[in-house]
């Protein structure tokens, strides 16, 4: 299945098409998966850098409040720490900390394949126009709206911090420590 969506994506003269329309698809299925584990299997396995981070931005949409409407960039998942909630209760059961647990898991593999291959592997451009790019060793562009600053990430740090604090109270469990250090 990986493999197949990987190589739906590529066909097109337009990846960042094709990922979109194959994440409009399959984006429903992920909100009834039942388990976390199943969930992040089909995400960490996923192939296509391309596809599972328009997967990640469209969970995370769909946990803001009001939805950002810029394209995908650092500020965009920026804009995500700073106004997506918990609202995605996959198991009953589930305790809170594993919920923001999971939500900083899904943001760190977010900035993971964003940054990862989009802006190192000029997966914006279509698969012909990719192989001459690489020949020719171009850098891949960056958008505006992906030059932030340290004091912009650490504001937004903090503001994260203090609203986990408020509803999970300190310390912290062990695994939100380590997926907060990692995020930073």
């Amino acid at each position: 299945l990986q493999r197949m969506l990987s190589i739906a994506v590529e066909v097109d003269r337009s990846p960042t098409c094709s990922s979109r329309r194959i994440a409009d698809e399959i984006f429903p299925f992920i909100l009834n998966i039942p388990l976390r584990s199943q969930r992040e299997t089909l995400l960490n396995t996923m192939e296509s850098q391309l596809l599972r981070c328009r997967l990640l931005e469209l969970l995370f949409q769909h946990s803001c409040d009001v939805p950002s409407t810029s394209s995908m960039s650092l500020e965009k998942i920026l804009y995500f720490l700073s106004h997506c909630s918990v609202q995605l209760h996959f198991e009953d059961e589930t305790a809170t900390w594993q919920r923001w647990d999971e939500m900083l898991q899904y943001l760190s593999l977010l900035l993971m394949s964003y940054q990862t291959f989009p802006l190192t592997e000029h997966l914006w451009s279509s698969l012909s126009d990719r192989m001459d790019l690489m020949v020719q060793k171009a850098k891949p562009r960056l958008q505006e709206s992906d030059n932030i600053t340290n004091l912009d990430i650490q504001l937004k740090m903090e503001d994260f911090i203090s609203r986990m604090q408020e509803v999970l109270g300190q310390p912290f469990p062990p695994q939100i420590q380590e997926k907060l250090s990692l995020l930073q």
